[in-house]
């Protein structure tokens, strides 16, 4: 390990620690904005570390979610809570194996429209049995707190970056960076492309399935509705793309002042969500084609230069 290396792991490592302050030092509005924000850093960087390399716009985080929020409601019936959490990362991580091995052969707007259909596939699948069964939806009923939330998110999050730092400094991680260069060169290279791509979608399936099983207890209340919400998804991507992919901490970089924009977005517009996403998700893609990521670098670039010419 560099010295690079230590001085970033020391400096997440203190980040973390402290995060996992916030319950201790903050009202019940501050720790709600906290369980969101750790969310969606989880959902994010995993997010990056599959669609940044590969450049393949996945729609399905609103899939896995639901999985993962379904796996706890209907398990904490039969097993204790902390059980449902690995059942839904395996449940997660199968699933989006199976997803991959059956579409990452596509490209482009395919890929997107098969990923955004699998949630609402999902979630027609789960309305169709609980019409069946004559239920309407699951009540989570357990003695998890919101505070028990946020920690569990927190250290969820901190899982991710761990993971997505070990795979860059990995064999895998090699791979990933040639095929995020040119997939046609790591082909010719002898790398198998897809077995790298399916890996890296299993990576966010896993936590996005977690990250919905953390969250059932604080709903009460789950129904497919509310669990398979295509917003997420969508939210997921445009928080990602906001912070940028090209580095392991960009998402966070869009994850925290996106959540506190849509939070007054939302209080104020409640009616125009929808059409204000779609105009965000524009604004980024056309003005910050490389998020917060590409600003920074690019200021960096120039007091290098200017340093340089001095």
């Amino acid at each position: 390990m560099t010295a690079r290396d230590r001085r970033g792991v020391t400096i997440g490592v203190l980040l973390f620690a402290l995060a996992a302050l916030l319950p201790l030092a903050s009202d019940s509005y501050f720790l709600s904005i906290g369980v969101t924000i750790a969310m969606y850093t989880a959902l994010a960087t995993s997010w990056a570390l599959f669609s940044g390399p590969t450049h393949y716009i996945s729609l399905a985080t609103a899939a896995f979610f639901g999985i993962g929020t379904y796996t706890t409601g209907i398990g904490i019936e039969y097993m204790p809570y902390w059980l449902t959490l690995p059942i839904a990362a395996v449940i997660g991580a199968v699933l989006a194996a199976l997803v991959g091995v059956a579409t990452l052969r596509l490209s482009g707007v395919y890929f997107v429209i098969f990923t955004l259909g699998l949630a609402e596939l999902v979630r027609q699948i789960i309305t169709w049995g609980q019409n069946v069964s004559g239920a309407k939806g699951l009540y989570v009923l357990t003695s998890i707190t919101e505070e028990h939330i946020y920690w569990q998110l927190t250290g969820l999050s901190a899982l991710v970056f761990l993971a997505g730092f070990l795979i860059w400094r990995s064999r895998l991680g090699f791979a990933v960076r040639i095929l995020g260069d040119d997939e046609e060169v790591a082909r010719h290279s002898g790398i198998h492309t897809a077995r790298v791509k399916v890996l890296l979608f299993m990576i966010p399936g896993a936590v996005a399935a977690v990250t919905g099983a953390i969250l059932a207890p604080r709903y009460v209340y789950i129904e497919p509705a509310i669990a398979f919400t295509p917003m997420l998804s969508f939210q997921v991507v445009i928080m990602a793309l906001l912070g940028g992919t090209g580095r392991l901490w960009g998402p966070v970089v869009g994850v925290i002042p996106f959540t506190f924009l849509w939070e007054a977005i939302s209080g104020t517009f409640p009616n125009q969500t929808t059409l204000l996403l779609g105009l965000s998700f524009l604004v980024i893609v056309y003005l910050l084609p490389r998020g917060f990521v590409g600003l920074i670098e690019e200021a960096r670039g120039r007091v290098s230069r200017r340093g340089a010419f001095a």
